[in-house]
């Protein structure tokens, strides 16, 4: 799914009092919402969505695949998303259909 997809996805389920142009300012502004706050190191909690967390990753080695030289990955800040009960088990349902 693209952002064009889910833009036309929230206009038909808003209805006909939004244009598209006006759900692709919503979108962009949760969106950017969602990046600046993880930019600021935040949580972001969606109840029956999922929780967005930016996570450390600590100092590692690893190989260079052409030399087999060894090189030190340096830690970084990464963000990840852990889904809900609600949606992992929507998800589990598709995968039960056979999708």
């Amino acid at each position: 799914m693209t952002k064009a997809d889910l833009v036309e996805q929230v206009a038909e389920a808003i209805g006909p009092g939004i244009t598209k142009k006006d759900c692709a300012l919503v979108v962009d502004g949760f969106l950017n919402a969602v990046k600046l706050a993880l930019s600021d190191g935040e949580n972001i909690e969606i109840r029956g969505f999922g929780t967005f967390k930016v996570r450390k990753r600590k100092t590692r080695m690893a190989r260079n695949p052409r030399t087999g030289e060894a090189v030190e990955v340096p830690s970084r800040s990464v963000p990840v998303f852990k889904p809900s009960k609600h949606l992992r088990a929507r998800v589990e349902k598709v995968d039960e259909i056979g999708f």
